[in-house]
């Protein structure tokens, strides 16, 4: 089997979307791209395709090997997430050409059913309230919430810290203990006030927070680990399992969350799995992607014994001939072969073509803040 057309489309709201053709008339899915940066990637992409085109898709290992460290410079967003969706595109073909789904080619499943979150939010706590308890109302046992009012300062206001805590108290109130209920600091918040932040919300029991501060320096992180017990979760924003080492190591944080459109597909993030679950840490897979992302996702969740939680922000409605089915919090464990989706060509016709961007946010005075 030969590789012999690598397709990208660009699919609103902020997706890419891959096809990978071969001449045994399979085609395989990936989603590889940086939100913000879609063009690049698809860019990144097309120069893949001198080595992959004639290729075996089956060696995807190898490939993968090839791609990353014949780059000589090694890493980073773009060269990462072309090479994520790559990956999984030959996964979806491994799979469909053995009529088996990709899961049971990583050592078969530890579970019968994968557990989601949704995201919520609103501007007070009134409106946060009735976002989280529409969300439980949905299907949804878990959700993320954001900090609230952001930019933040590097040190902040008691009313900064008081608003943000109400804000997560009116939605622990609005779901009750049951359910779990996450939250997100995107990397706005300094170390200092990170602490600050945690210690107002350890009253009502956040699942965990995700990237209390930047991810750049790994001892600021710890220090934050450190001083709550609120578990901390981060890894969206770092790259294959040589940029998880440290916070594993220096057990940073007690969840992970590689992104598997970034950090190099579905086999290199079930070796960060591996590697998380020596330190006991668990996996909830970031994807605030499409539906792609989302089977790739599955197929990995239903094969690594430390999994959490997963992230969607779509289940794939007006984009797959078949979306995926909440039930009680849970989709069912995939069974069509590969990643077990097929795209609704002409419902994505329709969505084709964006140039969406990251936004720009400023502090009250003028200069940069973290978006």
């Amino acid at each position: 089997m030969k590789i012999t057309r690598l397709e990208t489309i660009l699919v609103q709201p902020r997706w890419l979307f891959l096809k990978m053709h071969t001449d045994a008339g399979l085609v395989g899915y990936g989603e590889p791209v940086v939100e913000g940066r879609a063009h690049t990637v698809r860019e990144a992409v097309r120069e893949l395709e001198e080595y992959l085109i004639g290729q075996d898709p089956r060696r995807i290992e190898h490939h993968w090997q090839a791609i990353y460290r014949h780059a000589f410079y090694r890493g980073g967003p773009v060269l990462c997430s072309a090479l994520s969706g790559v990956e999984q595109a030959m996964w979806d073909i491994l799979g469909k050409s053995l009529g088996v789904p990709v899961y049971q080619l990583l050592g078969g499943a530890v579970r019968d059913r994968i557990r989601m979150y949704a995201h919520c939010g609103g501007a007070t706590p009134e409106e946060a309230a009735s976002s989280a308890r529409a969300r439980v109302e949905a299907g949804y046992t878990a959700l993320k919430t954001g900090v609230g009012k952001v930019p933040a300062r590097l040190v902040e206001t008691p009313a900064f810290v008081e608003a943000c805590a109400a804000r997560f108290a009116a939605m622990r109130e609005a779901v009750g203990p049951e359910v779990d209920l996450a939250i997100d600091f995107h990397g706005q918040i300094s170390p200092a006030l990170a602490i600050g932040l945690a210690r107002a919300l350890e009253p009502y029991h956040p699942m965990f927070i995700e990237e209390p501060c930047l991810p750049e320096n790994v001892d600021a992180m710890v220090t934050v680990a450190r001083s709550t017990p609120i578990p901390i979760a981060t890894g969206e924003r770092l790259f294959t399992k040589w940029g998880f080492r440290q916070v594993l190591e220096k057990q940073a944080a007690a969840v992970v969350q590689p992104d598997l459109c970034h950090a190099g597909g579905i086999l290199e993030c079930k070796k960060i799995a591996a590697m998380a679950e020596c330190y006991y840490a668990g996996v909830a897979p970031h994807n605030p992607l499409g539906p792609i992302s989302l089977a790739a996702c599955l197929q990995l969740d239903a094969c690594i014994p430390n999994f959490l939680v997963q992230e969607q922000v779509s289940l794939g409605e007006g984009y797959l001939k078949q979306p995926f089915q909440l039930v009680d919090g849970y989709i069912e464990l995939p069974t069509a072969p590969g990643l077990g989706i097929e795209l609704d060509d002409a419902a994505v016709a329709g969505k084709t073509g964006h140039a969406w961007k990251n936004p720009h946010v400023y502090h009250e005075d003028g200069s940069v803040a973290d978006w």
